[in-house]
């Protein structure tokens, strides 16, 4: 079922039935005198703005949240939900894009009420809750000079960006969030516990960095952090009959660029905004985003290397507090929007593939349509694709889609668009995809975004959570048991 298709009331593939509701009341009754958070039912006050997550195309009504206070309230959530056999979703930030934050007539585990962030400045260490946003790590580390890489949006949920792997400003320089991960904490399908590292349950550790939602609820993250405070930031756009000179020039300059050095490209309608030149605003363009870590004299010739296809009126540059540098997409990325992507990896832009992208640009259909491209490499690149359960890390380039608008009506036209240039694109593009930007219509491509992977998932999978509990999600389904499989062909004959 594609998200486009799904309408309001409905589930992905679990209509609402009087056997969810009863499910639902009878986990309210086992909670609400030991709960310590709050439980949320449909006439509750609270409630409809605890239903609304990010993606203003996923509007669902849960039969009931349980905002935890702590991590017994997890477990005691979780040990009834999976007594009981209801839908749940785990909810942290609401932030994700496929819309697994909730569900029709289910139970929505929400961690909102747990962020908490503890630093260790000596150990350049962090302890953060499950609950935890961009934003609140940001602003802890930052008061010891330290950061965690991660992604570009304050309001982004922590916990469902590392999962699935986390990619971001610093992801040359430092690596994927995941990568940065010492520990985990997390409650499993049966309301257990576990602590997981490199050396307490290791193939969990392996399947928790990359492998998303799809074995437990984490209830903490300890984190690996790095000395920054300020980055130079710089930007520009590029007019329409530059693009294609700028993607070569982009494709065959960054592969041997320094770490320091993350050059983002944006093809999309310049918006009506008194920063844009006059002549480009409504025009198709390229924005530039670039962000130097190291030393900014050093940093300055790359910088004007990558910019000198820009219209000198639309080019900025300075040294800007890394608290700034994470909240500057915060309006271009609000709740409420409608968001639909389709991405991929690409080992290499081929000139078909560039004019193509540079054709797309001229029919986008919305000024909210963009087509993302990021160069990955550095420091995510030096870690082994197997020593982690994050897709393909020898295919530098990533596209994305994002935000196509606010208008309802405007969804077919909008969606179609992407989806067929990504059907146009999809030739030249490397197996893989990165979960995080999957849409609600894509549980089809989650064995190809783990390939060689897949079998070790599903073997952990299979140990943590047998009767797939945690199956909204870029789902890995676990084996099925040989009781299971003689049924299975007995309906089949």
């Amino acid at each position: 079922m594609h998200l486009l298709d799904l309408k309001y009331g409905e589930s992905l593939g679990e209509p609402q039935d009087n056997k969810m509701v009863e499910a639902s009341e009878e986990i309210y009754s086992s909670l609400h005198q030991q709960f310590k958070g709050d439980l949320l039912r449909p006439s509750d006050s609270g409630y409809e703005d605890a239903r609304v997550i990010w993606n203003g195309m996923v509007a669902r009504a849960p039969a009931l949240i349980a905002r935890c206070a702590d991590v017994s309230d997890v477990q005691k959530a979780v040990r009834s939900a999976s007594q009981v056999g209801i839908l749940t979703a785990i909810r942290c930030g609401g932030h994700s894009l496929a819309g697994f934050s909730t569900c029709d007539g289910g139970l929505v585990i929400d961690l909102s009420r747990m962020r908490r962030v503890t630093v260790d400045a000596g150990a350049r260490r962090a302890r953060i809750s499950g609950g935890c946003l961009l934003g609140s790590i940001d602003t802890a580390t930052q008061k010891a000079g330290l950061v965690f890489p991660s992604g570009v949006v304050s309001h982004t949920g922590a916990s469902g960006l590392i999962l699935g792997g986390g990619t971001g400003w610093l992801t040359r320089r430092f690596g994927l969030s995941c990568d940065n991960v010492e520990g985990f904490t997390l409650v499993t399908a049966d309301g257990s516990l576990v602590r997981s590292d490199s050396k307490e349950n290791p193939d969990l550790f392996w399947a928790l960095r990359g492998g998303g939602g799809n074995f437990g609820v984490v209830t903490e993250f300890e984190l690996r952090l790095h000395p920054l405070t300020s980055v130079v930031f710089a930007e520009g756009l590029s007019r329409e009959g530059d693009i294609r000179r700028l993607l070569e020039r982009w494709r065959d300059f960054m592969p041997e660029a320094p770490i320091d050095l993350k050059w983002n490209i944006d093809l999309r309608l310049a918006p009506h905004a008194r920063k844009v030149p006059i002549e480009l605003r409504g025009r198709p363009v390229a924005s530039n985003s670039l962000v130097w870590t190291g030393n900014p004299d050093h940093g300055r010739p790359y910088l004007e290397h990558a910019l000198s296809l820009c219209s000198p009126d639309s080019v900025s540059s300075g040294i800007v507090p890394f608290t700034d540098l994470q909240t500057m997409a915060d309006s271009n990325f609000p709740h409420g929007r409608r968001y639909y992507t389709k991405s991929g990896y690409f080992t290499y832009l081929d000139d078909r593939t560039i004019d193509r992208m540079a054709e797309a640009v001229a029919t986008i259909p919305s000024s909210g349509i963009q087509i993302e491209l990021a160069y990955l490499g550095g420091a995510a690149a030096r870690i082994a694709a197997q020593e982690t359960a994050f897709g393909d890390r020898s295919a530098p380039f990533i596209r994305g889609r994002t935000p196509h608008g606010s208008d309802p009506s405007a969804d077919v036209r909008n969606v179609s668009w992407i989806r067929d240039l990504f059907n146009k694109l999809r030739p030249a593009m490397k197996p893989g995809v990165y979960v995080n930007f999957m849409s609600g219509d894509e549980q089809d491509r989650v064995p190809e975004a783990y390939q060689e992977r897949w079998d070790r998932m599903v073997m952990v999978k299979s140990h943590y959570d047998p009767n797939n509990f945690f199956r909204l999600n870029q789902n890995v389904p676990p084996q099925k048991t040989p009781c299971e499989k003689v049924i299975a062909i007995r309906i089949q004959n």
